[in-house]
């Protein structure tokens, strides 16, 4: 449960999900040593059992032993679904359902994939493999957003009638003013602040902060970029700017992510890949213009040219869509306001929690126990 989009969306699906209708438990691992476990940070009370050497990173044994502990708990309890998020929880979890040899719904979400950006092509199609074969014993697959969905079926990835597509659904908090936000922590008052956020890792391509940062400073233009997040790029990202004295601050995780969006002026995204991502709806629901790589379902989580913009990456083009935003207070103030109201729209929390009440509700009806 580190800090992202599947255990911002789990954790809004438990708190809200009917009580007199769903009792649900949560099966999870323990966060990387560099990562920041959400319900701890928010300090959220969720039933829940956590396995221990259940982690991000692959470890045959320990993997292993978290999978017969899955299924000892699914033995135990014999839960009518089973729903799993990620894609090692995916793997784990079913071949535990599978394995345990009773009745049970199985659905399983896709936040994103890994089809792109973080393998080379030998474990890219191991991994379409493996899903492949999974899918095949699981009832209902969710993606975030279509074209999440249709990279997955165009790599045979489970079939069309299969997917549902149940965009995130998120709630924002009230911002504290900005003067107070950009006092936290000690940034500069009189300049334009560009916010990155999200994990600091190679297909985000942090890297792209720096690049932007030099680009913006060889134009005189008055940015200041902030990266919010961790991760193991971080060391390097820091030192880099420090070589360079770029203008860019690093927060590290910031539980509260209503203080970080308060100073902001615009969030970007720089990715190579991404599924729907959830700061850049957060953004938005702030009230705040966003611009991102036209990557995964990103392109239906914004609307390009009027919230913000969307499209492939080149440093050049990057930096001019900062320095329009940056000059043009009025466009800044509108990109805000419609996106907020096409946040609200698509995203909400509540249009999440009712859309898999009723897809568990129809996958119930159709089942025969």
């Amino acid at each position: 449960m580190n800090i992202g989009g599947p255990a911002i969306q789990i954790t809004g699906l438990m708190q809200n999900l009917s009580p007199s209708d769903f009792e649900q438990i949560l099966l999870t691992g323990h966060c990387e040593k560099n990562e920041l476990d959400y319900l701890e940070e928010r300090e959220i009370k969720l039933p829940k059992i956590q396995l221990n050497g259940f982690g991000r990173s692959i470890n045959f044994f320990a993997d292993l032993k978290a999978c017969f502990e899955i299924r000892k708990v699914i033995k135990t309890y014999s839960p009518d679904i089973i729903h799993t998020h990620t894609t090692k929880a995916g793997l784990l979890g079913r071949l535990a359902a599978i394995s345990s040899f009773q009745d049970q719904i199985r659905v399983h979400t896709y936040h994103g994939h890994l089809l792109h950006g973080y393998f080379g092509i030998v474990k890219t199609n191991l991994l379409i493999w493996i899903e492949s074969f999974l899918a095949r014993y699981t009832d209902a697959l969710i993606a975030v957003g279509e074209k999440v969905r249709d990279d997955l079926i165009a790599a045979g990835i489970g079939e069309s009638q299969q997917y549902r597509v149940i965009a995130p659904g998120l709630k924002v908090g009230e911002l504290i003013s900005r003067d107070l936000a950009l006092q936290t922590f000690d940034l500069p008052k009189d300049k334009f602040i560009v916010a990155w956020i999200g994990r600091v890792v190679a297909v985000k391509s942090p890297n792209r902060v720096i690049q932007l940062a030099i680009e913006c400073r060889s134009r005189g233009s008055n940015v200041h970029f902030v990266v919010v997040g961790d991760g193991p790029l971080l060391g390097e990202l820091k030192n880099r700017a420090e070589l360079l004295s770029l203008p860019i601050s690093f927060l590290g995780w910031q539980s509260e992510i209503e203080v970080a969006l308060s100073f902001s002026d615009l969030v970007i995204l720089t990715s190579e890949n991404e599924g729907t991502p959830v700061a850049l709806i957060q953004a938005q629901l702030a009230g705040i213009p966003v611009l991102s790589t036209d990557v995964g379902s990103v392109s239906e989580v914004l609307i390009d040219e009027k919230s913000g913009f969307c499209l492939s990456y080149s440093t050049r083009d990057f930096a001019d869509r900062i320095d329009i935003l940056s000059k043009n207070n009025e466009m800044k103030n509108s990109f805000g306001v419609i996106g907020k109201k096409n946040a609200i729209e698509k995203f909400s929390l509540s249009r999440l929690v009712t859309d898999h009440e009723a897809l568990y509700r129809d996958l119930i009806s159709q089942s025969n126990f």
